[in-house]
């Protein structure tokens, strides 16, 4: 073989030789993000419902046929106005007997306070009459006894005379004194007399309950009766909305709760007017956990004239701001290492075309970015490694940052965002 060929076939084994050694020796390629200044803008999303101050379940405090309902769902009601009346037959009659029995024991205390007081009198003018009559006989009796003109027989029947007119007048002062102001018989008539009038005024009461009334100004929800129905005492016959403002209330995951305060600021979105958000404000924070949901419930205040087209118990989706920063130096989560309950970790950073590693603190946190507060600085290149990566401090390594310098989308959240969503959380939390 001609020695030139040769040559060329010795050439080109050596290139391809160096070329595979180049190949294998080259540093890894890992996807970075380079770290700058941004905006951070941590919240949480949920659903919550509209509901009123107060919600009232209105119902009978009676056993009785409905009569008539005066509105129907959506009516707005004046305190006072009528809701819902009762048949009232039987009530109305036991009205009447209770104020028969009431004309009764008042005709009966006036009796005795005129006609029977008079009566007494002349029955104690009479007994006494017949008493001074009688003693008067029997000193006669004795007279004509100690001369011999009577027997003694008849001096015993003057005495037993005299007694029984006693007696008389005894039991006619005593009907007397019964009839006076303070007399058992006037105490005893006034006594029935306010026992008939309070059954009047109880048969009155239960006549007004046959007319239930509103409790105060509000909005028909709900009418669960209708005439002719038989209601009983704790049964809802209507469902009201008490005036007052409306507010917003939602069930978080308990997890949040550290995140969330009163006073923060809210936008909201009701799904059927996508185009019409509008802002709300935490309320209150209840101080108690549901623990079969583990969820927290929190109200929401709303601008003094809400939207026109919110209603009872619409459903709406609130995004509340629980953190914001115009400028921090942001990492990708799943860029730090290392246990980072205390507010620490460390990630590898691509410096001379080797890996370090770096210490840092962090600082406002989501589910996707960390706030880097110490460690780090503007223009360093962080290093996102798969779970495992066999790479180390000091290891060659080519860094691949995303288009245009910034850090990948994947961790950011619309307008530069970040955000956790509550309401999948409490779904979750449901589920346990």
């Amino acid at each position: 073989m001609p020695r030139r060929p040769l040559l060329i076939l010795a050439a080109l084994a050596i290139i391809a030789t160096g070329t595979i050694a180049w190949w294998l020796s080259r540093p890894p390629i890992v996807p970075a993000v380079r770290i700058q200044a941004e905006p951070l803008v941590r919240s949480l999303q949920f659903s919550a419902r509209v509901a009123t101050e107060s919600r009232v379940d209105v119902g009978s405090t009676l056993t009785a046929r409905v009569l008539e309902v005066a509105v129907d769902e959506g009516d707005r009601v004046a305190r006072g106005a009528t809701l819902v009346r009762l048949e009232t037959d039987e009530l109305q009659a036991a009205l009447a007997q209770a104020q028969a029995s009431e004309r009764q024991a008042a005709a009966r205390l006036v009796g005795l306070r005129s006609t029977g007081r008079r009566v007494a009198q002349a029955a104690v003018t009479q007994a006494e009459s017949v008493l001074a009559a009688a003693q008067a006989d029997l000193q006669r009796t004795q007279s004509l006894v100690t001369r011999g003109f009577l027997s003694a027989a008849r001096l015993d029947e003057a005495s037993r005379a005299e007694a029984v007119a006693a007696a008389q007048l005894a039991t006619a002062r005593a009907q007397n004194a019964a009839n006076a102001e303070q007399g058992s018989d006037i105490v005893q008539a006034e006594a029935q007399l306010a026992l008939a009038a309070a059954a009047t005024a109880a048969a009155q009461a239960r006549l007004a309950q046959a007319t239930i009334s509103a409790p105060a100004d509000a909005r028909v929800l709900a009418r669960l009766v209708e005439p002719g129905q038989i209601v009983q005492p704790g049964r809802a016959l209507l469902g009201l909305a008490l005036a007052g403002r409306l507010q917003l209330v939602a069930q978080v995951d308990e997890r949040y709760l550290e995140q969330l305060q009163v006073g923060q600021d809210a936008s909201v979105l009701a799904d059927a007017f996508p185009e019409r958000r509008f802002a709300a404000r935490v309320l209150s924070i209840s101080p108690l956990v549901d623990a079969q949901r583990g969820a927290v419930e929190l109200k929401f205040s709303l601008p003094e004239a809400p939207p026109e087209f919110l209603r009872e118990d619409m459903t709406l989706s609130v995004e509340v701001e629980t953190g914001r920063r115009d400028a921090a130096l942001v990492v990708p989560v799943d860029a730090l290492r290392g246990d980072q309950s205390a507010g620490r970790a460390s990630v590898l950073v691509e410096r001379d075309g080797r890996v370090e590693e770096r210490e840092v603190r962090l600082g406002l946190r989501t589910l996707q970015a960390a706030e880097v507060l110490t460690g780090l600085g503007a223009g360093d290149t962080v290093l996102r490694l798969p779970s495992g990566s066999p790479l180390a401090a000091g290891s060659r390594v080519r860094a691949v940052v995303a288009a245009n310098g910034a850090a990948p989308a994947t961790f950011r959240g619309p307008r530069g965002a970040a955000r956790e969503d509550a309401g999948a959380a409490m779904s979750n939390a449901m589920g346990r």
